[in-house]
């Protein structure tokens, strides 16, 4: 869901005969940091009949204060998502970083607790960069090179250390660097590693040792010790004798410092909680029956304890096991349940955290009728921390999905969210809204803006999960690489023809839209399949696979080849010419809007550009929306609110009328 590729046409001739200069004065006028491109006025009634939409808040969890039970959070006052400070349950969220672009993530130094690392990139470039802020004094100082991409800093346990990766070295490559945050000048790189998808995960306790993820793919990754010292370095769990790719997430060391505790679909379909014995290798599972991927999971400082979440259909259980180590093998056994009130049914439960010294973790829960929140969970007690704005609209007007199924082309069913007016009128018109990734998974969160959507305008919203989604085991992951692909883009052919056999349901005003591979589906889609649809709407999208793949940031080339399969090779070149949407643009005769970031790494703008340009010289409409200081997905308030103006507009032009 990314890629680069060269540009058919400038800015300019985009826009010529866009947001024309006579338009009405009686019109929403697109702010300075958005260019948009045939799209007609905006009435200015609109904002004000959204607005209620536009205004709800997320609170996401980011780290405990070691020594008392003060949290950091980001949450959006302004613009954009920034650090904030909660004392207590339901207290105040005090804002400590101010900037244009979003922080993306803040830990606290885990001993005295006197200030905090935070990442952050530049207008969607992702070249997130390590800062320092210090609690006494608010000063705010850059640890990295200001220039290449770094991954968030891990704490030493004592806390006078980070590691991180970053690409400083050529681009492409993920080294290790070690810094102490109190000394810049500290910085050095650990180690050369080969490949983008390197990762600290966590220290041993002693502080001597790393351990570190490489990523291949969702399918395929090893785990590696690294001397936090020298950067010599042994490899834990080398390649399956058998061929068989494994997958491994989320290491942290057992509190003795001689196994791992991991998450791994060695043979299972499944994510499932093990531990690891350094000594010997030996692998014992936690949970050897489970039937659905560990979603998220946390050790409590004392070693004693696993909160962990099961991703049961889409929707999170959130369980605690109590752990113990002997030998080389560990165990758990089930503790009491956490009790919810009211009972948190049909959510996503993530961000699982635990206390460094209090045994006590907290986490974040979003579904259909909550913004994400932060609460806490305490032996069995579960306690809300933050309560986020929902625009003043009452929660219980937000509707609940239902799970809904059907079959595929070649008989395999499939599944989805669907969205229905809490007064659903007969043949409503469908929106089918594609997830990214493609290793994503659609589960029953909230709306959002899209609430609109579903509450005013009176449309029924799908989110299927087609084949690769996560979720569902390691061999339906795998059934859309490479030239598989087109069985996906058929799910959805498959898709609208079920929802033509439901009565509540207008087979002729269907809309297919999605973000990043949702985008490229879409693309795909209505090349594919105009006769079943009325229009589309695709969010930084790929328009052709190969120069996605030629033009995509360096880092992350190698981990998409896996995925999409090889451009180089002469065989997948071919297919992807052939299928690519933009080499079929011809087919592509129903309205199209486009919305790009200016700057972003994955999905480059030129994927857009190249797609819109071949649309405007055959006499499709298409319409076309860029963020100027955005990248992979519109993260400023006014740039998102609107592209939501324009989104409706689009949906009343083309699907409702």
């Amino acid at each position: 869901m990314s890629f680069r590729i060269l540009s058919l046409f400038v800015i300019g001739a985009l826009i010529t005969n866009g947001y024309a200069a006579d338009a009405p004065a009686k019109a929403v006028a697109p702010p300075d940091s958005v260019v948009a491109g045939n799209i007609p006025p905006i009435p200015a009634e609109l904002p004000e009949e959204v607005r209620p939409y536009t205004e709800f808040r997320t609170a996401a969890f980011q780290d405990w204060a070691p020594n008392t039970h003060d949290m950091l959070i980001l949450t959006r006052f302004g613009e954009t998502n920034q650090v904030h400070r909660v004392a207590e349950p339901g207290g105040a969220r005090t804002q400590l970083t101010f900037f244009p672009d979003r922080v993306d993530a803040a830990r606290v130094e885990p001993t005295r607790g006197e200030y905090f690392v935070f990442s952050k990139g530049a207008g969607g470039n992702e070249f997130n960069q390590n800062y320092r802020f210090d609690f006494g004094t608010g000063e705010i100082t850059l640890l990295t090179d200001g220039k290449s991409r770094n991954s968030e800093p891990v704490f030493s346990n004592r806390g006078d250390r980070v590691a991180y990766t970053s690409t400083r070295r050529n681009g492409a490559d993920t080294d290790i660097y070690v810094e102490a945050p109190l000394d810049p000048k500290s910085d050095r790189m650990l180690a050369q590693v080969k490949g983008g998808g390197w990762q600290v995960e966590d220290w041993s306790p002693d502080d001597q040792q790393l351990v570190v993820l490489e990523y291949i793919s969702i399918n395929e990754s090893y785990l590696w010790l690294f001397n936090a010292q020298t950067g010599e370095r042994k490899e834990i769990t080398p390649p399956n004798g058998s061929g068989e790719k494994i997958s491994y997430s989320r290491a942290r060391f057992a509190k003795d410092g001689k196994g791992l505790f991991v998450t791994t679909d060695r043979d299972s379909e499944f994510q499932r909680l093990a531990y690891i014995d350094l000594a010997s290798g030996k692998q014992s599972l936690l949970l050897p029956d489970a039937k659905f991927d560990a979603d998220d999971w946390d050790l409590s400082g004392d070693g004693k304890w696993i909160a962990y979440t099961l991703n049961e259909n889409g929707s999170s259980t959130l369980h605690v096991l109590s752990v113990s180590v002997s030998g080389n093998s560990a165990s758990a056994t089930p503790a009491d349940e956490p009790v919810f009130d009211p009972p948190l049914h049909a959510s996503v439960i993530g961000g699982l955290r635990w206390h460094k010294k209090d045994n006590l973790f907290a986490f974040n829960v979003l579904n259909a009728r909550s913004p994400s929140d932060v609460y806490t969970c305490e032996g069995t007690k579960v306690t809300r921390w933050t309560q986020s704005e929902t625009g003043g609209i009452p929660p219980q007007r937000f509707v609940e999905p239902e799970l809904v199924k059907w079959k595929s082309f070649d008989g395999r069913e499939l599944s989805g969210f669907l969205y229905l007016p809490a007064h659903p009128a007969s043949k409503m018109p469908l929106i089918i809204n594609i997830h990214g990734g493609p290793e994503a998974q659609t589960r029953p969160v909230f709306l959002g803006r899209n609430n609109y959507l579903v509450n005013e305008l009176g449309c029924a919203m799908i989110f299927p999960n087609v084949r690769g989604s996560a979720g569902y085991g390691k061999t339906f992951l795998k059934l859309d690489n490479g030239m598989q692909r087109e069985g996906a883009y058929k799910d959805i052919a498959a898709l609208i023809d079920w929802a033509k056999t439901q009565p509540e349901f207008d087979a002729n005003r269907v809309m297919v839209t999605g973000g990043s591979y949702g985008g490229h589906m879409t693309l795909a889609v209505a090349s594919m399949f105009a006769d079943k649809i009325r229009c589309a709407l695709d969010v930084v999208g790929m328009s052709n696979l190969r120069t996605f793949l030629e033009h995509t940031e360096s880092y992350r080339r190698d981990l998409r080849r896996v995925e999409y399969g090889d451009e180089r090779d002469p065989k997948m070149r071919e297919w992807m010419e052939r299928t690519a949407p933009l080499n079929n643009a011809q087919k592509i005769t129903k309205p199209l809007f486009v919305v790009a970031g200016a700057n972003d790494p994955r999905v480059p703008k030129s994927e857009a550009d190249q797609i819109v340009a071949t649309l405007k010289k055959q006499g499709t409409a298409v319409w076309y929306l860029i963020g100027k200081d955005e990248g992979h997905g519109f993260a400023k308030k006014k740039n998102a609110d609107f592209q939501f103006y324009a989104t409706v507009a689009f949906v009343r032009d083309y699907l409702l009328k």
